[in-house]
Parts: C-alpha cells; structure tokens; sequence
C-alpha cells in the first residue's frame, strides 16, 4: 500500500511512536526513526523494523529541542532515502504542575518539542511533496486536544496548537496532493502511563492491575486503553488512496472518550 514511500516519525524508538513506525513499515513503507536514546538502541529498533517488515529503516538523533538538528535529519532523510514523503509529529514532552508553579524552562522545551518541532518538520518536508504532487504529514494530538485538564498546561495548549496546524497546513496545501490531519488517541498505555498508574497504586496501597482497569474505565467507556495498533492503523489509512480526500481533519481514536 505504502511500497515506494518514506516516512519520518519523530519520538518513536519505542512505545506509541514505534507502534506508529512499525504501522508504516508493514504497509510497506521505509521508515526513519527518531528519539533521545543511545546510537545502538536507536539502530536496534530500525534494524528491527526492517527485518520484520523487510523494508529499510534508519535512526536519527535529532534533538528536536534544535531546529538546526531537525533540519539536518530532513534533509539526511531526502539524501538517503531520495523522498520524504509522510512526516509523524509523534514526539512529545509533558509536565506536570500547576500553572502558577509551571518552570518557565519546563514551558520553552514543551513549546519546542511538541510544537515548534512539527512546525520545522512540516515547513521543511513541504517543498518536496509539493513537487511529486504528494504528501502526509500527520501530527500526533490528543483527547485533551478538545478539553482542558488541571496541572498539565504544556500539554493541553500543545495538543490543542497541533490540530490548529494541521487545520492551517490543511488550506495551504489543499489542491496539490499533499492532505495534514491530526490523529487524537484516548488512553494509551504508553510507559509514561504506565509509570503514572504504579504510582497511583503506591500511593493508595492497591493492586496495579486493579488500578490500570479503573484508569482506562474511567477515560474510555469501552472500559480498555487505545491499542496501538489501531492507532497505527488510523494512520496507514490517512496516508493511503483512501485518505486522499481528507485533510484538515481532527481524528479521535479514543474508545469512545470523546462521545461521552
């Protein structure tokens, strides 16, 4: 389906973003990687990638906190692969604090990561898709895209911007092969929630098991937490002929949060 394209995820050596890579990768696209993590854990996961998809697959470093470093991993990605044809703002920082106390630092790094990023990604793989009259870029939001939380300012203000961008990419772009929408999961049992439920379970004495249950019942009236892989799949279908008419677009997948 994907066979011939190159996709760049950004935030994916493990957990949701790499759920997203594999996603790709099995729909035959070649795919970059991204993440803070060691040279040899990076290229781990993409030679994972392409020996279990039988694509190619690469790891770049980028930092996303620097816009010259994202503009070296576009324009690695073009030089290596020939295309950059499906860009994934997957990548992600939160804190948690309450406004009043949010580290201005805190707020500056949330800003670059989770926004400033995207906006250099996109502005940077565009020119090219623009060209071959075909492109995705899909950018990673969130349930609290819709809704305001407590203690957790960066994120909302983030994921909201994010389907704001797609929206804006979306006009811009309309007519030239080239469709942005973003994807906006529910619950997803990501290892930073996982690490947020155990300590929930410390704090109150309870089973972990007992507590993740009462979590995902809690934000998702199907009672479960958001496969990633159905998420991945939401996203091969926006980058496939069938999406070709969708864009600008703000998709939950959220086992039903959003309706309730």
């Amino acid at each position: 389906m994907l066979t011939g394209r190159t996709a760049l995820v950004t935030g994916s050596v493990a957990g949701l973003g790499y759920a997203l890579a594999e996603g790709l990768a099995a729909a035959g696209a070649d795919v970059v990687i991204n993440g803070l993590c060691t040279p040899e854990e990076g290229r781990a996961a993409a030679d994972r990638l392409a020996a279990d998809h039988g694509v190619k697959a690469a790891f770049d470093p980028a930092d996303l906190r620097e816009a010259a470093q994202i503009e070296s991993m576009v324009t690695g990605v073009v030089e290596h692969f020939g295309s950059l044809d499906i860009v994934v703002n997957n990548a992600v920082i939160r804190h948690f604090s309450s406004i009043e106390d949010f580290a201005p630092a805190d707020w500056e790094e949330s800003l670059a990561v989770n926004l400033t990023a995207p906006f250099h990604t996109a502005r940077l793989a565009l020119p090219g898709m623009k060209a071959r009259g075909w492109g995705r870029i899909v950018n990673l939001s969130s349930y609290y895209g819709f809704r305001g939380a407590e203690n957790r300012i960066d994120y909302v203000t983030t994921k909201t911007a994010l389907i704001g961008m797609a929206r804006a990419i979306a006009i811009e772009t309309a007519g030239t092969g080239v469709t942005c929408n973003a994807l906006c999961p529910g619950s997803v049992l990501t290892p930073a929630i996982e690490d947020r439920i155990a300590g929930i379970a410390a704090q109150s004495g309870e089973d972990v098991e007992k507590v993740a249950k009462r979590y995902a019942a809690d934000r998702s009236p199907m009672g479960r937490f958001v496969d990633p892989a159905k998420l991945a799949a939401a996203l091969v279908f926006l980058c496939s002929p069938a999406g070709d008419d969708i864009t600008g677009t703000a998709l939950p997948v959220d086992c039903g949060w959003f309706a309730a």
